[in-house]
């Protein structure tokens, strides 16, 4: 049973200083300066993963981008990161005095199905010689998070001897010897998922939307996405208005003109000239066949006399 977990790993859903620090998840000491520096930053509140002014957008939207070559640029690396969806917002991280590239960047999309597509895609890839890793945004959206320059963070390299596991890069490891549970919940350390172990070859999953639509609601970007689409319809019911003054203000200057009232008053004028030509048609008709007047006369005087009696 035990030679089986050899190749099963656990990603940690939370940031513990200590777990981090352990390639199975069930250290109960810090075995480190750094490991130290990081748990008293956690446990006096020294850090906040919300406080940062430069954090913006949405972060179930934002992807964090990691081990750029230092000649990347944000040019080359919106181009790159378009192949998976449209970009929205992105910060290359640059030293503060220097200006050179930290050599990690937050990639915002606009959908978090791109985000996604991204996620699982984009890890791995080359940028401009350099392969990248890519993580979701767990400054913000893993509880007790402490970043790297505090001790945290996950990943690492060797060289640094300071590895940190739990995250995409270097999972934790099924542990090989009896859990400590009793000590770990002592210490609020989330023990490993018994029975639930994933393979190297699986991905874990990013962090869903609690409730989608009160994110949706809440975001800036979407509410200037929504302001965008009411400002567009009111611009169209603006122009329908407009247009159908226009049209009607037409209709009445065509009714009004000098133009309309001549056209009036040549169909008047052609009216009377009919009337007048079918009036001498019938008084020469008349003439011409007195006869026949005459029956007519005759005609109607028998039929009211036949009525009559």
């Amino acid at each position: 049973m035990r030679g089986g977990k050899v190749s099963m790993v656990f990603y940690s859903e939370s940031y513990h200083p200590i777990q981090a620090g352990s390639i199975d998840g069930t250290d109960i000491l810090p075995h480190d300066s750094a490991v130290y520096r990081a748990l008293l930053c956690a446990n006096a509140g020294l850090y906040d993963p919300h406080g940062d002014p430069k954090v913006i957008g949405d972060p179930y939207c934002t992807l964090f981008v990691g081990r750029l070559s230092p000649f990347t640029t944000e040019e080359s690396l919106r181009k790159a990161m378009s192949a998976y969806g449209r970009v929205t917002n992105m910060r290359l991280v640059r030293h503060i005095v220097t200006g050179a590239s930290c050599r990690y960047a937050f990639v915002e999309y606009e959908t978090d199905r791109e985000l996604r597509r991204a996620y699982e895609y984009a890890h791995h890839s080359v940028i401009d010689g350099s392969k990248i890793i890519v993580d979701y945004n767990r400054q913000q959206l893993m509880p007790g998070w402490i970043p790297r320059r505090l001790g945290g963070g996950v990943g690492g390299e060797k060289e640094s001897g300071q590895l940190r596991f739990g995250g995409r890069d270097r999972p934790f490891q099924a542990p090989l010897s009896e859990i400590p549970y009793d000590d770990l919940r002592r210490l609020g350390i989330p023990p490993p998922p018994e029975g639930r172990y994933m393979t190297r070859y699986q991905v874990p999953s990013p962090p869903r939307r609690k409730s989608s639509q009160r994110s949706r609601e809440d975001s800036p970007h979407r509410h200037r996405r929504s302001e965008d689409r009411e400002e567009h319809h009111s611009r169209r019911r603006r122009r329908s208005a407009d247009r159908d003054d226009s049209a009607h203000r037409d209709h009445k200057n065509r009714e009004d003109s000098p133009h309309r009232q001549q056209s009036r008053d040549g169909e008047d004028l052609h009216s009377r000239r009919r009337k007048r030509s079918r009036d001498r048609d019938d008084f020469r008709y008349r003439d011409r066949h007195p006869h026949i007047e005459y029956a007519h006369r005759h005609k109607r005087r028998s039929t009211s006399r036949d009525y009559s009696s």
